[in-house]
C-alpha cells in the first residue's frame, strides 16, 4: 500500500487566491484585494514548500500547477522562485509539466515571456465565452477581442496553451453553442476544457437563482444535448474527450490533472488548497485555511494546514473510483480491489454493461460515452 500513489504520480498545486474581480458563478477560493505584498506571499510559499518537502523526500516531481484565483496576477519573480525552490527540494521529472492559469484581462506580452523564462511551459486560459454579451453576463472583465489577442500572445510564448469555455449559459441554444465551439476549435492548439454552467450555493448566481432572478437557463434536456454535441464536435476535430470535461489531442492531456484522476499524491499549498500525501504507507487528506490572511499567519507560525486526516482504505478506494471513472482510460479493477479488500460488485457491473453504461477492457472498468453523460448515476450504482 505504501507505493499505491505511484500509480498516479506526484505533483504540486500552488493556490493564488486573488482576482481583479469576482465572477458571479465562481465558488473557488478567490478574493479581490488592492494591496498584495508579493514578497510576503513568496516567503510564505517557500516556507510551506520546505515544510512539505521535508515530509516527502526523494520523490520525483512530475508537475507544478499554479491555480486560483488568477495566478497571472502573480509577479513573475514569485513564480520563478517557487519553481526553482520546488526543483531544488524534489527531483524534477525530465518532462515536468508546469502550468499557470491566466485570464485574458491580466495578460500582457512581457509578463507571459517572463513566466516562460521562469520555467512555465503550459498556460490554461479562462476565456469562458466567445461573445461579448455572454462574457458580460458571466462577469468577465475581458472582451472576445482581448481574449483572442491574449491567446495569440500566449501561443507565441508557449507550445502548450489550453483554454476554458462554459456552456449551457443563459439564453444559449444548441445551435449557438455548436457554432461557438466550432469557432473555438479553429483557435485551439491541443487542449480544451469545456464545462457546463452549474449554479453553486454561496455565489452571486446562486443567490439570484434562489429568488428566481437567474433567467434563461437551459432545460436539462437542452444541456444534455449540448454535452453530447460537444463530444461529437471535439472528436471530429481531433480533440476527443479524455475526461468528462477535458478534450485533447493524443499526448497533450493535462498531466497535472491526470495525477488527480489517477489518484496519485499531490502537495497543496496556498489558501484553501487541498492535498493527498502518502506518509509511511498511510494516505492523508490535507486542507489549508481558506482566508488568505489566516493562511499566511498559520504558515508563518509553522504550518498552513487547517486539517490533516488519515484516509481509511475504503475511503481511498471510493475516491479512486470517483476519480478514475472520469477518464477514458477508466479504473484499474485490481488496484481498486487491493485498496478496498473486495471486488467491485459483479452484478452491478453486468447490469451497467448490459445497458451500455460501462465496459471492461484489459482489467479496467471504463465508462462508455453514454455512461459519461450520466456519470454521477453510474458512480452511485458502483458505490451502492
Amino acid at each position: 500500500m505504501a507505493d499505491d500513489w505511484r500509480n498516479g504520480g506526484f505533483g504540486l498545486y500552488v493556490h493564488w487566491p486573488f482576482c481583479e474581480a469576482k465572477c458571479p458563478y465562481c465558488d473557488f477560493n478567490s478574493h479581490v484585494s488592492k494591496n498584495i505584498d508579493q514578497k510576503q506571499w513568496l516567503n510564505t510559499y517557500l516556507s510551506e514548500l520546505h515544510r512539505s518537502a521535508a515530509e516527502t523526500p526523494d520523490r520525483v516531481l512530475n508537475t507544478i500547477f499554479f491555480g486560483g484565483g488568477t495566478p497571472s496576477l502573480m509577479a513573475p519573480e514569485t513564480v520563478a522562485a517557487v519553481i526553482d525552490t520546488a526543483r531544488a527540494l524534489w527531483r524534477p521529472a525530465n518532462d515536468m509539466e508546469i502550468t499557470l492559469e491566466a485570464n485574458p484581462g491580466s495578460v500582457e506580452a512581457g509578463r507571459f515571456a517572463a513566466y516562460r523564462d521562469a520555467g512555465v511551459n503550459r498556460v490554461s486560459m479562462g476565456i469562458q465565452a466567445m461573445n461579448d454579451e455572454d462574457l458580460r453576463r458571466l462577469g468577465r472583465i475581458h472582451t472576445v477581442a482581448e481574449a483572442r489577442a491574449a491567446f495569440d500572445i500566449a501561443r507565441n510564448c508557449f507550445n502548450r496553451v489550453s483554454f476554458d469555455l462554459i456552456y449551457a449559459r443563459q439564453h444559449q441554444t444548441l445551435d449557438a453553442w455548436q457554432k461557438e465551439l466550432t469557432q473555438a476549435l479553429s483557435m485551439a492548439i491541443d487542449h480544451l476544457s469545456l464545462y457546463q454552467l452549474t449554479i453553486e450555493d454561496g455565489t452571486a448566481f446562486g443567490d439570484r437563482y434562489a429568488v428566481g432572478k437567474l433567467r434563461g437557463l437551459p432545460e436539462d434536456d437542452s444541456a444534455a444535448d449540448m454535452y453530447l454535441a460537444t463530444q461529437e464536435i471535439c472528436e471530429a476535430h481531433g480533440l476527443p474527450a479524455y475526461e468528462v470535461s477535458n478534450h485533447a489531442r493524443p499526448g497533450a492531456e493535462s498531466q497535472h490533472n491526470l495525477i488527480y484522476w489517477r489518484y496519485g499524491d499531490y502537495v497543496g499549498i496556498g489558501p484553501g488548497a487541498h492535498g493527498r500525501i502518502t506518509l509511511n504507507g498511510q494516505k492523508y487528506a490535507t486542507e489549508t485555511y481558506l482566508n488568505p490572511q489566516r493562511w499566511l499567519d498559520a504558515a508563518n507560525q509553522g504550518c498552513g494546514e487547517k486539517n490533516r486526516s488519515a484516509l481509511p482504505l475504503e475511503d481511498q478506494a471510493n475516491e479512486y473510483l470517483m476519480m478514475g471513472m472520469r477518464i477514458t482510460e477508466g479504473l484499474d479493477m485490481d488496484r481498486w480491489q487491493t485498496l478496498s479488500g473486495r471486488s467491485l460488485p459483479s452484478e452491478t457491473i453486468d447490469h451497467l454493461t448490459d445497458i451500455n453504461m460501462v465496459r471492461r477492457s484489459n482489467g479496467r472498468l471504463i465508462a462508455t460515452s453514454d455512461g459519461r453523460a450520466v456519470l454521477n448515476a453510474v458512480i452511485g450504482e458502483l458505490l451502492d
